[in-house]
């Protein structure tokens, strides 16, 4: 199946190859008969193109010079858009970085019809946060940069959110698409953010502004409750939970970014709870310097792919969750069905550690994540929930690595389960085995290239894993380097090599 996103001057496709094993396929695409170009990747992007115009889209499927197939497409661009330039009357937002914009911003914003697209020129726009809704798209024009601010009074009110597994009040965040609620449906749809451009967040100043504030509001009950916060990583931890992120998404649907530079949000940059259809592709997210830096998390979402994109974060560069505990398990929504492709970066693709509303259905496929845990599956008795079918391949990863014993974000009631863990398939990978510690001050060390490490309860083993076609790096004295396992039913290994 070929996926289309599809604006007013562009179309980009997407697929996946369903053969695991499938190498050396090039795709040859042709637009109106008329050759295009070649790549290798599972994506190809029609740029420059007229609006509302038909085109005829054929791809022709090679490997190794023979030919496979031929696809065929007729895809249609959209209607040209209504510019609504930020800066011009009766918006007169100033692109200084230093005026505030927040005012003048929301009003272009609260105008957009679905026959409307908000611009924004080159220029700093300094801002607070800002709320999108259905049939929205902001295009930011090269040089644009949309930048939060670091006082926490800015993103005032707070808006009911999630943060590692729990539903809570949080500060808001720059960018908020849709309003949170486990128990309903889609409440935003059809939100589109592309460009060139830069959408900053106030970074670690905003996340410790937030945190001192949150410090000065809680002082009686950090008091009274100073036994549950022990069991918290630290008091700073736990009164960063309430930290807006850079984008948030909730209970959307159909949701595109597209061509951005993203970073530097108070906590996790790109956050989508309760959602479904959520699309990132061609962009690059930055944490590096932030406590909690996350890329980009799908939280109890469905059909979500990300792919073509940088990442360097302070932490998971992917963190796929569905939240803890026994709250997570009441709310019964999963994460399923979520495709990584074309990804890139010092940073890993983690599955957890909130997870106890299960995940399902996730395929990586042709990425180089390296110096970080690589795939990193992680969860803890206390977690209980499943992580069921997971398909890693065509990749060069750090490693790959299930663990059941994490030593943090560990508070609350337990779900008295253990987790289901199974169906993981690992084909055609090299691992460097090579991890740096970001919270370490970038500190180098070796790690096992592979390690499916379960829970010390023998009934309850990992299941069905199948690693095949893996390259390992050889230890200074020629040998390979360390594998884990433990308590894992039905393993296959096949074809291991040094290099």
């Amino acid at each position: 199946m070929i996926n289309r996103i599809v604006f007013e001057d562009e179309i980009t496709l997407w697929w996946q190859e369903e053969d695991l094993a499938a190498t050396g396929l090039l795709y040859q695409c042709y637009l109106d008969d008329v050759y295009h170009g070649t790549t290798d990747k599972t994506h190809y992007t029609f740029a420059s193109l007229a609006p509302d115009t038909t085109y005829r889209i054929r791809l022709e499927v090679t490997a190794d010079g023979a030919h496979l197939r031929t696809e065929l497409l007729t895809v249609s661009t959209g209607k040209a858009k209504k510019r609504l330039d930020v800066t011009a009357a009766p918006y007169g937002a100033i692109g200084d970085g230093e005026t505030l914009a927040t005012a003048a911003l929301q009003r272009a914003l609260d105008d957009c019809t679905g026959e409307d697209c908000v611009y924004l020129p080159a220029g700093t726009y300094l801002t607070g946060a800002l709320d999108v809704h259905s049939d929205t798209e902001i295009y930011l024009a090269p040089g644009a940069v949309l930048q939060g601010t670091t006082d926490p009074g800015d993103y005032l009110p707070k808006i009911p959110s999630r943060f590692e597994g729990y539903e809570m009040e949080c500060y808001r965040s720059l960018i908020n698409i849709g309003r949170l609620s486990s128990g309903e449906g889609y409440n935003c749809k059809n939100v589109v953010i592309r460009g060139a451009g830069s959408i900053l967040g106030g970074g670690a100043a905003l996340a410790k502004n937030t945190v001192e504030a949150e410090r000065e509001r809680l002082r009686e009950y950090l008091s009274e409750h100073a036994e549950y916060i022990k069991t918290c990583d630290s008091e700073n931890a736990f009164l960063g939970r309430a930290r807006g992120r850079l984008i948030n998404i909730s209970n959307a649907d159909g949701v595109v970014l597209a061509g951005l530079s993203l970073g530097y949000g108070a906590s996790w940059t790109v956050h989508f709870v309760y959602s479904r259809n959520v699309v990132t592709y061609g962009c690059s997210i930055f944490s590096l310097g932030v406590e909690n830096g996350d890329g980009w998390d799908p939280d109890s979402s469905e059909d979500c792919t990300v792919f073509d994109t940088l990442f360097e974060t302070h932490d998971n560069g992917i963190a796929i969750k569905s939240g803890k505990n026994p709250e997570a398990q009441r709310i019964g929504r999963p994460t399923k069905n979520i495709r990584i492709f074309d990804c890139r970066g010092s940073s890993d693709i983690a599955i957890g550690s909130e997870l106890s509303g299960g995940v399902e259905g996730v395929y990586i496929w042709h990425c180089t994540m390296l110096n970080s845990w690589g795939i990193n599956i992680k969860t803890t008795a206390e977690r209980g929930g499943y992580v069921r079918n997971v398909n890693v391949f065509n990749s060069s990863v750090s490693s790959i690595t299930v663990r059941t014993r994490l030593s943090f974000n560990n508070d609350g009631e337990s779900a008295n389960e253990l987790t289901e863990l199974r169906d993981f398939r690992f084909v055609n990978l090299r691992l460097q085995g090579v991890f740096v510690n970001a919270y370490a001050g970038g500190r180098r060390s070796l790690i096992p290239p592979i390690s499916i490490d379960g829970f010390a309860d023998k009934s309850h083993p990992i299941e069905n894993v199948l690693i095949r076609n893996i390259w390992i790096p050889e230890r200074e004295d020629g040998t390979m380097q360390a594998i884990v396992g433990r308590n894992v039913k039905n393993m296959t290994i096949e074809n291991l090599q040094m290099e």
